[in-house]
């Protein structure tokens, strides 16, 4: 069995997933004459063209476009839908997803517009794909922390549907303590709390994410290898690193995925992961990351069954459910080998 064929069959679990990043030009397209709503591409050939962006700033331009399509409860499970059905031929067994609400509320389209079109796309996908799912609402760090407390008020009325928070959006000039009090309400409120940190921003912000916000999960952490005392401090307390590596090299965090520092992440005894972060805008859903990057580092089967090993320990199922799924890919390693 060829590496790609252990990858395209081996189980995993998704963490690190924006679901509006999964919008695809088609889908976009889709959605924009359904709604009557004009888009400023001619063609999915020009939506695609125009992905040749360089940072992160150039690509939330792009994305933050492309999500005006998105108005109706139909259309959030239309999305949420096409992207489980990827997940499931890449052998996904369980996504936790992203939303952005402030991008869409700040449009007019209600929260619970939102949260029911996800929702029913979630449990479509677990009856007809066998994926299971959390969601995770996200506040984008470039607004101010009353929008993210206002946010959370919106959503306090559905937490039954929502497992934790997160922090994304534009990094760098918005370090995670801007965030600490919405977070420690968070907290309070029982939800999981997560956060981008050590993307683009130093190895403070990731400092604080721990420290401040007190997450649960860290989403990239890549330039935490900055910072030799971090890393201990990551390996020691078993903190999860959701890593993309297509996103990386897409936003130019890398150079090239031959400098990638998964390797060396694995080798200090990093909690890693491998997702595909906004899959749309940067060329590859889970497995083309897997392989992608197997190929530029040399992976070796031991270590993808680790990551996806990592991806079931790092989620937010029950501890009974993440046993069955870890079972699940050391059956089918052992299988493969």
């Amino acid at each position: 069995m060829s590496l790609d064929a252990f990858i395209a069959g081996l189980p995993k679990a998704e963490l690190h997933l924006h679901i509006e990043g999964s919008l695809e030009p088609e889908l976009m397209f889709e959605l924009a004459r359904r709604n009557g709503v004009a888009i400023p591409f001619e063609s999915v050939e020009a939506v695609r063209a125009a992905y040749d962006f360089s940072n992160l700033q150039d690509f939330l331009d792009i994305y933050y476009a492309g999500a005006n399509v998105l108005l109706t409860r139909r259309d959030f499970e239309d999305l949420a839908f096409a992207y489980f059905q990827r997940a499931a031929d890449d052998k996904v067994r369980h996504a936790e997803i992203f939303f952005d609400p402030q991008t869409h509320t700040d449009r007019g389209v209600a929260f619970e517009t939102v949260l029911d079109g996800l929702w029913d796309g979630m449990q479509r996908a677990e009856r007809e794909l066998g994926v299971t799912s959390k969601l995770i609402l996200c506040f984008l760090r470039h607004l101010d922390e009353d929008a993210a407390f206002e946010t959370l008020r919106q959503a306090e009325p559905y937490l039954d549907r929502i497992a934790g928070v997160g922090l994304d959006s534009s990094e760098v000039g918005h370090p995670p303590s801007k965030f600490a009090r919405v977070f420690d309400r968070a907290g309070e409120l029982g939800l999981k709390r997560v956060a981008h940190a050590g993307e683009e921003g130093p190895p403070a912000y990731v400092h604080e994410a721990l420290d401040l916000l007190h997450i649960d999960r860290m989403d990239h952490g890549n330039r935490s290898m900055e910072d030799e005392a971090l890393i201990a401090r990551l390996a020691a307390e078993r903190m999860t690193l959701t890593v993309c590596p297509l996103s990386n090299l897409k936003l130019c965090v890398v150079d090239d995925l031959k400098a990638h520092p998964v390797p060396e992440m694995l080798r200090r005894g990093l909690h890693v992961t491998l997702n595909s972060d906004d899959p749309a805008y940067f060329g590859g859903y889970v497995n083309a990351n897997y392989a992608q990057l197997a190929d530029a580092v040399g992976l070796s089967r031991e270590q993808l069954t680790q990551l996806a090993i990592n991806s079931f320990e790092g989620s937010f199922l029950p501890e009974t459910d993440k046993a069955a799924r870890i079972a699940e890919v050391r059956a089918y390693a052992a299988q493969a080998a």
